[in-house]
């Protein structure tokens, strides 16, 4: 980890230099959210390979139907008919998890190096960086305590909640819509143990974003937030 985080460090710190002249003091706060949005670069083909699979497995409802019917006496059987299914067809019905778990490594690192008071056994400078009034490092309850929720480094968070909001919001609508119409919607799982409940819980995981931002260092918070941001218009592009 600490290879990486010294490597992450620096391109965080020459990016926020480049950018200083047009960010000033948040520099550091835009070398992130350019970076998030590289992650997101580099794991949008997983992106279009998932909608690509999520469409198939739509196509395959039919015969998913048949097989609920003709083994409805005999959940083992159905099961293993269907993973069957999704072979021949060479449909992989985890293929929509890749792109969320190739994005975590980023997240942890952005959390390792502001949650760290040194970095490589030296002063970890990137904990001098702020975004407007916010330390990078700190949290929201650190901003209630120091001016409280409209004070100037609390209102950084009111922002990033107010823009997680609505892009919840927004996920949610669409994706309620989708699963209505029986389009394809980014989750699956209707037919694998355990996966069941993630189709029922997807329109609400964007809120999830909500809490994430309000526990993790501020730079995480950013990361999660271009990430989401990035992600619902990622899937109203692919998913239309």
């Amino acid at each position: 980890m600490s290879v990486f985080a010294n490597v992450f460090a620096n391109l965080v710190e020459q990016l926020a230099e480049l950018l200083q002249p047009l960010f000033h003091a948040s520099a550091a706060a835009a070398a992130i959210v350019l970076c998030t949005a590289f992650v997101r670069l580099l794991v949008l083909p997983l992106s279009r390979a998932s909608a690509r699979g999520q469409k198939a497995r739509t196509a395959l409802q039919p015969k998913i139907a048949e097989l609920r019917e003709r083994y409805r006496k005999n959940p083992e059987r159905l099961q293993q008919a269907v993973l069957e299914l999704h072979a021949r067809e060479k449909v992989s019905p985890l293929a929509g998890c890749l792109p969320g778990l190739m994005q975590l490594p980023a997240f942890f690192l952005l959390y390792h190096l502001f949650s760290n008071p040194t970095i490589g056994g030296e002063t970890n400078a990137l904990l001098g960086h702020e975004l407007l009034a916010a330390p990078l490092g700190g949290r929201w309850l650190d901003a209630l305590g120091d001016g409280g929720a409209f004070g100037a480094a609390g209102l950084v968070y009111v922002a990033l909640f107010a823009v997680v909001a609505v892009v919840a919001a927004f996920n949610f609508r669409r994706t309620r819509r989708m699963t209505a119409a029986g389009r394809p919607v980014p989750a699956d799982g209707e037919q694998l143990p355990g996966l069941g409940a993630v189709t029922k819980v997807m329109p609400f995981m964007s809120f999830f974003a909500l809490i994430t931002v309000a526990v993790v260092p501020l730079a995480a918070a950013l990361y999660v937030v271009t990430s989401t941001t990035w992600s619902a218009v990622e899937r109203a592009v692919l998913y239309r």
